[in-house]
């Protein structure tokens, strides 16, 4: 049985993006361990909110129970507040993630490592996936942790494959899964002005998780007061299961031992030239 870390910004993130491996990786036996950033204190209040409760309890209740559906042996809190959008005044608010020091939150993170004895760290690509600033600092924060652990995780980082994201909402808007217009723009700007995730050859290997759909189905519904996972949760079932049945990470300890500059976003290629993505795991 090996451990693995899975770190992510906000409660839910887990649910949309890396919930298929974590599913599996219980199944297979693993010990596996969920470490978020932040409290989502800038989520969306649900609509049956106790009289005194906070976003920040009840996204905490909503991630206990992602935890109890996805079997995640433990959930554990970095304690930074939602930075929001980029832009937004609570960017630098004190407490804020986005704001805080590398070295204290990566300590913080480097911590949980060494008491897991972790086996593999999972974080995100060097833009967070789409550029949100605690996104881009998870990635940040991450490789900090690692250089101060005192264990040696293998590194990999989650990210979404732009190429099949535009083939998908191409097949989608002929097969009329999605009005003409609706669909959004992978190459677009996201919120770094970059576009999503990274290109297919920058990837190293994709996770089929569709044998655990109803588990990630599951695992957004504890999350259902917020918007995104709500969004999901709504989208047709064919258009579910393409846009998230299959999963992509980038295994950092292949492309440095390649002589691959892994982490600063610029598209090194995962890949020898030609070779296509094909599946993969974390060990």
């Amino acid at each position: 049985m090996s451990t693995i870390v899975f770190f992510h910004a906000h409660p839910d993130d887990e649910a949309s993006q890396t919930s298929g491996a974590m599913a599996r990786a219980v199944e297979e036996g693993h010990r596996v361990v969920l470490v978020y950033a932040t409290n989502g204190d800038h989520g969306s209040p649900a609509e049956d909110m106790a009289e005194g409760e906070t976003v920040v309890e009840r996204r905490r209740k909503e991630a206990a129970e992602s935890a109890r559906v996805l079997g995640t042996a433990r959930v554990a809190w970095l304690g930074y507040a939602d930075s929001g959008m980029t832009g937004w005044e609570q960017n630098d608010v004190d407490g804020s993630f986005h704001g805080a020091d590398p070295v204290i939150a990566g300590q913080a993170l480097a911590d949980i490592l060494d008491e897991e004895n972790a086996d593999v760290v999972v974080g995100y690509d060097w833009h967070g996936g789409y550029g949100h600033p605690d996104h881009v600092k998870v990635h940040n924060v991450l490789h900090r942790a690692v250089s101060l652990a005192k264990s040696s995780p293998r590194v990999f980082e989650s990210t979404m494959n732009r190429d099949a994201l535009r083939e998908q909402m191409r097949q989608a808007r002929e097969s009329g899964l999605i009005p003409e217009g609706e669909s959004f723009d992978p190459d677009a700007g996201g919120d770094d002005g970059n576009p999503l995730g990274m290109a297919e050859r920058d990837i190293s290997f994709r996770v089929d998780v569709s044998a655990y759909l109803d588990t990630k189905r599951a695992a957004l519904g504890a999350h259902a007061s917020q918007p995104d996972a709500a969004g999901i949760l709504a989208m047709p079932a064919e258009a579910f299961n393409a846009g998230f049945g299959t999963e992509h990470y980038i295994d950092v300890a292949a492309m440095q031992a390649g002589g691959l500059p892994a982490t600063d976003g610029r598209g090194h290629g995962a890949r020898p030239e030609g070779q296509p993505l094909s599946d993969g795991w974390f060990f």
